[in-house]
């Protein structure tokens, strides 16, 4: 009889149980036309400079498009390569030098939100102007598909002009001697705008073009010298410490050390960015590694010892801090990162002693470290004392680089030393949509802690829900670009395989917001915490669906059986997409194109006519199929699925008559989560908390009837029925 009145009210909610698969050939006949229209756009991407994913090395230019970099040059007779520090080619004519061209990838090591690298040619004059920028290199997805290939070009192009003297600017900063940041594409296009600025800026510095206002290093000259010759001239200095004196100084302790005059440690110390001192010591392709990628500002220091005490030490691995090294000068004290450490296996001069540890540190801009002025580093050691206190001692080592590398103060700002980096300056022009991503990821968490509170109001869960939908699409969608995609994860994977760096993925705030809850989220409690509540496409689809409801259409209801292997569809389009992104990007984001995401959110529906019908065609078959993208197709909740499996809790609670005598949320369910035997599928839930709230009605939930009818009673006193027929 149960069963009889559960299944009476599923046929009262306009629900039917045919025509699933009818819409799905629509939707993917739909799919197939979209991609072979965007097919023959893919030439014309790659005509715009798009290269294959494994071409790592730096572009070196031509005569015509050294000509297009120089338009108002006479002449450029010819290309000549220098390998100075910074590396650039000199684009040479009949009356001398006429610039310099530059690499974003060589110089800056520009890295896009895809982690693969944007690689720009920069030609600078010797007035220190960008006379042109020409874009050879870019796996963005945001560049790939939606913006056209002549945007980008007339982005580049905007560079043309620009003083490099000039204080420099955030890098998300609208101002007149720049062109503006790209609508829709704001971190891609911002990675450009740095990695332009920052690799003319270093190459303009680092030539002679830019001279700082206070006293520079020669980063270009380069003569080759032995180690007797960097030792006596100062570019290389050390101290010794020997057992017997480290035993004086350490006083008696628990493990005394072995006798004699043997090497406690002998420790050298040299600043490598004069390629005088730092190629000698460490070689061309060591030191390339080594200084290749410091941003402006940023210095670099050789510390090398032997001996029986470590000068890392191993607890950096765990902290990120090197604890036994450090750097005074002046009032200032600086503590090396494990982020930047390079670790260096030998020295390149035959004449070199053996070393038992080798290693560069990067000391940045933003420490205030001048490598021009004297300063020392600081060794310690620890050792337990028999009495049980600690011992300690330092070995320090005073270096002062010599004069010979050192060029004279001249006029021009030294502010580009002090570059910010560029993530901050993201998370800075954007407070009030950070704190409105914080309080809406704090709804979200909240409501899953007073889950047991929010379900016995049906009232509260429903207006609330729909209320959250409504602001989840419009504030966290269309205003916020809040939208999570499959090509973000493709991304990230695609990071820890190249080198992953937190700085590209902070460029964006609300989206690293996000995924750092999705994170947690997903240890919590699953998928659903992102794809029912956060996910602005399915919030767009599950209040389409509320509004056709209302007006009667009829609600498709798909078999268990049907749906269950219509499941597998979303599956293999993640495997398939993230597979193809390690084979080739580019290839990978037209895939993605299944993700209606960039059209309907990113873009408003303001792209071409295919995507938008696309969009359309899924809207549309969502208004039969209760989130019917979000249950057959999406990628991005294939992806989410297969890690929640490890989730650490499950609050959705189930009755004995579940499945059994009771199948009414299995009916009633938002994407088809729950099975005839009243089990909740983890990997498809959305924790939409609907199912929740029909079996803590006793209106409702034919458990909570049968209970009132035993004791006589009419049902919980303080319960309603508030939801309409189809909730």
């Amino acid at each position: 009889m149960a069963v009889g009145e559960t299944m009476r009210a599923s046929r009262s909610t306009g629900r039917r149980r045919d025509g699933p698969c009818s819409i799905c050939v629509i939707v993917w006949a739909a799919t197939a036309m979209l991609f072979a229209l965007a097919g023959p756009s893919l030439p014309a991407l790659a005509r715009s400079g798009i290269v294959a994913n494994d071409a790592m090395t730096a572009a070196a230019p031509d005569l015509p498009l050294a000509r297009r970099l120089f338009p108002n040059a006479a002449a450029i007779s010819r290309i000549e390569r220098r390998d100075t520090n910074p590396p650039v080619f000199a684009a040479i004519g009949p009356a001398g030098l006429v610039g310099l061209i530059a690499s974003t990838w060589e110089i800056a090591g520009s890295l896009g939100y895809s982690s693969r690298p944007i690689d720009i040619l920069v030609g600078i004059s010797p007035q220190a102007r960008i006379t042109g920028a020409i874009l050879v290199q870019h796996n963005e997805p945001i560049l790939t598909l939606g913006i056209s290939s002549a945007d980008i070009e007339k982005y580049v192009q905007g560079f043309a002009g620009y003083d490099l003297t000039k204080p420099a600017v955030q890098v998300f900063e609208d101002t007149g001697d720049l062109p503006p940041i790209i609508a829709g594409a704001t971190v891609s296009t911002g990675v450009i705008r740095d990695a332009i600025l920052r690799t003319a800026r270093t190459a303009a510095l680092g030539h002679g073009f830019i001279r700082s206002s206070s006293s520079s290093i020669d980063r270009v000259t380069f003569a080759s010298r032995s180690w007797q010759a960097l030792v006596e001239d100062g570019s290389l200095v050390h101290a010794a410490l020997t057992f017997r004196d480290a035993a004086q100084r350490l006083g008696p302790i628990a493990n005394p050390l072995p006798e004699g005059d043997g090497r406690f440690i002998e420790l050298w110390v040299a600043v490598i960015d004069p390629p005088i001192i730092g190629q000698n010591l460490l070689g061309r392709q060591a030191y390339t590694r080594a200084v290749g990628s410091q941003a402006a500002g940023d210095a670099a220091i050789v510390v090398a010892s032997s001996g029986l005490h470590s000068h890392r030490g191993t607890n950096y691995r765990q902290t990120g801090v090197f604890d036994r090294i450090e750097l005074i000068q002046d009032d200032r004290t600086i503590k090396f990162q494990k982020d930047d450490f390079l670790r260096i296996d030998r020295l390149a001069l035959d004449q070199a002693p053996s070393f038992k540890e080798i290693s560069v540190f990067r000391v940045p801009a933003n420490t205030g470290f001048d490598p021009a002025k004297p300063f020392r580093v600081e060794i310690a050691a620890e050792r337990d004392r028999t009495d049980g206190t600690t011992a300690n001692l330092n070995l320090p080592v005073a270096y002062a680089l010599p004069q010979k590398y050192i060029l004279p103060a001249t006029d021009v700002s030294a502010q580009i030393a002090t570059e910010r980096p560029m993530w901050m300056s993201a998370w800075e022009r954007k407070p009030l949509t950070i704190v409105f991503t914080v309080l809406m990821i704090a709804c979200v968490g909240a409501s899953f802690f007073i889950q047991e509170f929010f379900v016995r109001r049906p009232n509260l869960w429903l207006y609330g829900r729909y209320g959250f939908l409504l602001v989840t699409l419009v504030g966290l969608g269309w205003v916020a670009k809040g939208q999570l995609s499959v090509v973000q994860v493709a991304a990230f994977l695609l990071a820890l395989v190249n080198g992953f760096r937190w700085e590209t993925f902070l460029m964006e705030p609300v989206i690293f917001m996000l995924w750092g809850f999705v994170a947690l989220g997903l240890l919590f409690w699953g998928r659903g915490a992102y794809c029912g509540w956060l996910c602005p496409f399915g919030a767009l689809q599950e209040l389409l669906n509320e509004a056709a409801k209302r007006i009667g259409i009829m609600q498709i209801e798909v078999p268990f059986a049907i749906q269950e292997r219509l499941w597998a569809i979303k599956y293999t389009l993640f495997v398939v997409i993230l597979g193809l992104s390690f084979y080739s990007m580019e290839q990978a984001l037209v895939l993605a194109e299944v993700e209606p995401f960039k059209t309907a959110i990113s873009f408003k529906f303001m792209r071409a006519w295919p995507f938008v019908l696309f969009v359309v065609l899924v809207l549309a078959a969502g208004l039969f199929i209760e989130r019917f993208y979000c249950r057959y197709l999406c990628p991005l909740g294939a992806a989410l699925a297969i890690p929640a499996k490890l989730k650490l809790f499950d609050w959705l609670h189930r009755r004995p008559q579940c499945g059994r005598e009771c199948r009414f949320c299995e009916t009633q369910c938002t994407v088809g989560a729950i099975d005839g035997l009243g089990r909740i599928n983890p990997n498809e839930c959305i924790l939409c908390l609907r199912c929740q709230v029909i079996m803590n009605d006793a209106e409702r939930c034919i458990a909570l009837k049968r209970r009132a009818a035993r004791t006589g009673g009419a049902g919980s006193t303080g319960q309603v029925k508030t939801l309409r027929a189809g909730e």
